[in-house]
């Protein structure tokens, strides 16, 4: 058999990746117990899938807590190529955002989290250009990884690996490459660059998980032959935690906010279906272990842990959880003397934690700062509490990274706290606290990431944690807590966040794009933010040669740590057009610092710190723009506003409430954000305020909404379905419809040229019927498809225009594409006393 030293060290390391977050575990007595129920089931799944929200919830907590399997999602992809329902944070940004929603989903539903190295690049439409842009063998070596790391005896596929063509290609792609693992986990010569960390394995079985909607309808689901699948009752009600299995699953699908994934509970019998497509085959078809021994006998040695935990559960004592950490300290010691290295280091880890449940121990380690900075001093405050008459003993505590051990030798009494305060010096190379899969430049299709033991860890690698030796009735157990922020809130009382390790200075300019379209210049403000206390340094603005910057620096000082200040330099474009980024660089102690530090604070997830490089867009380009004020209803989200801004516009950002005759009177146009009327629902009764608006002589644009429009919307004056035509291939052919129509036309000629450099999409959702007093403009296709003439559609009314579109504008400006901005300005300004069209409608 492959033996490998190192296994169980990558192994820990997933494992208390995912073990504990910010906020010390405070379980009930059920939870305990269900927790050392799982202790004695020795069965795997691993469920795979494109996307987060891809995986099925039900499916992942009934394994979870009802057959007390380990059972963990594989997400290929980090979302990042997604839309944002609750921000303006896109592409990586949002990935950041919907990893920690794929971690608090599997807190609730008992799940570990995966990702690969795949990065969301947008919709695909076949798995062939998906694999093109991935890195197939990459994402394939990462598959492979997780499976010989976490040993499933079951995999579970989310998709079909048949299909193609007629879903996400994303969604297929996850699926053979799922399927090609099967054979290949195995076998030693197949990716053996590995094998120095983890050894080969076999998966038992594998399955495809259908649902209704791969037949198009429940009612064709319902009519379907399906007496090969197995069929699994997954409404089960756990009586020790009072909830049914489709309520947990509908709490963790509910993490999805970004999303728009708020589910409702429901409760009863209810089916998943599984198709087995791999292993031996299934003679009960409800058991999907079958020939799997899922106790301690298929450890060696193992069965008298088997039996002592079978008697640990037995006599389990809800009320008084702390009789069983005898036993449960008896099964830690018997798992040492283990050869096994798979099992005995994650049940290592699980009866630690039941044992420190059991016994009501407390552990904490708070930070008196949430941001410091490498080299410093940092104070920290320990609590242990032993809440049982459990024997404890604190022997010593150990700082990490440093790993430096101060003796303590202090009896932890019943119900006494035991605080302790420590100085820790940071190394001084200590890395900055930010998600470990940005540090490196990727691909379109890839992130970097070139240490292999590291890669598929779900969160934010922290270094900085405290380990707690302690003795429990005789015998010494290693335990560790990372180091935390604590505060106390008004509103909401204790509030928890992670220690971060950032830069002593960092910067940003303010706007991500300025735009010039002449030769004067412009005052570009640039903010720097102090990680420590009192610095002085030198500021400067990078740009190419052509381009003047004054001053060329400017010198600062900051007095207090966290303070910020605006500095401004006045920036000259040259004569000819250019594309440029600019990059903000403080000069501080003999070192260049040009890090922007970019906070993402939502409350349903962990605050994150994404460092990027400091730089930003800088535009000479002939953009011709009008005086039209316009007034913007945000919709799910974007950063258009800030775009129109730099264009030179009036902008005021409207309310639904604010929607009235009189309040509209000032603007010239009304544009609404995208999926305004999938998400805000008081603008469904303001449409004929609108309508009449436009009527009047004025300009409406609506940008992109999904099919799934709210009740009650009347989305035009004219009738229009949206449907889910889109254009993937951001630099497919445009072709011009009506190629004399103002809007291609005034006060800036749109070329072929303006349609180059656009990024991820050109568009999503457009119409495919529409009223005959919508004129189409633009035509465009991916390959080996036919054309999709609804990306921007005109039509007069009354005296005014009505203007739909699917193209990504919410994508393009705040990228900094020159071609968005020269046809956006020409949207806003199509009006009746500007410009005529001089070509009647085809």
């Amino acid at each position: 058999m492959y033996k490998n030293r190192t296994t169980p060290l990558i192994l820990l390391l997933f494992v208390l990746q995912f073990s504990w977050g910010q906020q010390p575990q405070k379980p009930n007595s059920a939870e305990i117990y269900n927790q050392i129920q799982k202790l004695n089931f020795l069965g795997s799944v691993l469920y795979i899938a494109a996307h987060p929200d891809d995986e099925n919830t039900k499916l992942i907590s009934y394994f979870s807590n009802e057959k007390k399997a380990r059972t963990a999602y594989l997400s290929l992809t980090r979302g990042d190529g997604g839309q944002n329902l609750i921000g303006p944070e896109l592409r990586e940004l949002l990935g950041v955002i919907r990893t920690q929603e794929l971690i608090e989903a599997r807190k609730i539903d008992g799940g570990e989290q995966f990702f690969s190295r795949a990065n969301d690049f947008g919709y695909s439409k076949t798995p062939k250009e998906t694999l093109q842009i991935w890195d197939k063998n990459q994402v394939l070596a990462d598959v492979i990884w997780t499976i010989r790391k976490f040993q499933p005896d079951v995999i579970i596929n989310r998709f079909d690996h048949r299909t193609s063509g007629n879903t996400h290609g994303h969604h297929s792609a996850s699926a053979i490459l799922s399927v090609e693992s099967f054979n290949l986990s195995n076998s030693t010569t197949v990716f053996p660059e590995q094998l120095q960390y983890v050894q080969p394995w076999q998966v038992k079985r594998q399955f495809f998980n259908p649902s209704y909607w791969f037949y198009g309808s429940q009612e064709k689901f319902n009519a379907a032959d399906k007496s090969s699948f197995s069929a699994l009752n997954t409404g089960v009600y756990y009586t020790t935690l009072g909830n049914s299995n489709q309520e947990i699953a509908a709490l963790s699908r509910s993490c999805h906010q970004s999303q728009g994934f708020g589910t409702t509970g429901s409760r009863g019998d209810e089916t998943e279906y599984l198709e087995q497509i791999n292993g031996a085959p299934l003679k009960d078809k409800s058991n999907i272990f079958e020939g799997i021994d899922t106790s301690w006998n298929r450890v060696k040695g193992g069965k008298p842990i088997g039996e002592l935990l079978s008697k640990i559960i037995a006599e389990y004592n809800f009320n008084n959880p702390s009789a069983s950490v005898p036993h449960l300290i008896k099964v830690y010691q018997m798992l040492q003397s283990l050869d096994d290295s798979h099992w005995k280091t994650i049940k290592s880890e699980d009866i630690k934690n039941c044992i420190l449940n059991c016994a009501g121990l407390y552990l904490e380690a708070v930070s008196s700062q949430q941001e410091v900075t490498p080299g410093s001093l940092l104070k920290v405050k320990i609590e242990a509490t032993n809440r049982s008459t459990t024997s404890m003993e604190l022997i010593s505590l150990t700082t990490l990274p440093n790993k430096t051990t101060i003796p303590q030798n202090k009896v932890l009494a019943n119900n006494q706290i035991n605080k302790i305060e420590l100085e820790i010096q940071l190394p001084k190379d200590i890395d900055y606290t930010q998600p470990y899969w940005l540090k490196e430049s990727g691909s379109t299709g890839m992130y970097t990431v070139s240490n292999q033991q590291i890669i598929g860890i779900p969160d934010v690698i922290r270094e900085t944690k405290i380990g707690f030796n302690i003795k429990i009735n005789g015998f010494e157990i290693p335990i560790e807590r990372t180091i935390v922020f604590k505060q106390n809130s008004p509103v909401k009382g204790e509030m928890y966040q992670f220690l971060d390790i950032t830069p002593e200075v960092t910067t940003s300019i303010l706007n991500n794009v300025s735009l010039f379209n002449s030769q004067k210049s412009k005052t570009i403000a640039v903010k720097v933010k102090s990680g420590i206390e009192e610095i002085n340094g030198i500021l400067k603005l990078e740009l190419p040669e052509n381009w003047l910057v004054s001053p060329k620096n400017i010198a600062f000082d900051i007095k207090k740590k966290g303070a910020e200040k605006i500095f401004y330099f006045d920036v000259t474009p040259p004569l000819e057009n250019s594309e440029v980024y600019a990059k903000s660089i403080v000069q501080l102690n003999n070192k260049q610092y040009s890090s922007e530090q970019i906070t993402i604070d939502y409350p349903h997830i962990t605050k994150q710190q994404v460092l990027k490089s400091a730089t930003a867009k800088f535009l000479k380009l002939d953009l011709k723009i009008g005086p039209q004020k316009i007034g913007y209803i945000m919709g799910a989200g974007d950063a258009i506003p800030e775009s129109l801004l730099q264009m030179g516009y009036d902008v005021i950002l409207l309310k639904p409430e604010e929607i009235s005759t009189e309040n509209l009177r000032p603007f010239d146009v009304i544009i609404t954000g995208i999926r305004a009327y999938n998400v805000v629902e008081d603008l469904v009764g303001k449409q004929q305020i609108l309508f009449n608006f436009v009527k009047e002589g004025k300009t409406m644009l609506v940008q992109y909404n999904t099919p799934s429009l709210l009740a009650g919307v009347q989305l035009a004056p004219y009738p229009l379905t949206i449907s889910s035509d889109r254009v993937t291939e951001q630099d497919a052919e445009v072709r011009f419809l009506s190629p004399n129509h103002a809007i291609l036309n005034y006060p800036n000629k749109i070329t072929a040229n303006d349609f180059k450099g656009w990024t991820q999409e050109q568009g999503l959702y457009y119409p495919n019927e529409y009223d005959p007093a919508f004129t189409p403009i633009l035509s465009s296709n991916d390959a080996d498809e036919s054309p999709k003439n609804g990306s921007l559609l005109v039509a007069s009314y009354g005296k005014g225009y009505y203007i739909y579109t699917g193209l990504s504008f919410f994508r393009e400006l705040p990228e900094g594409v020159s071609g968005a901005y020269r046809l956006m300005s020409n949207i806003i300004s199509l009006q009746n006393n500007a410009i005529e069209t001089v070509q009647n409608k085809p």
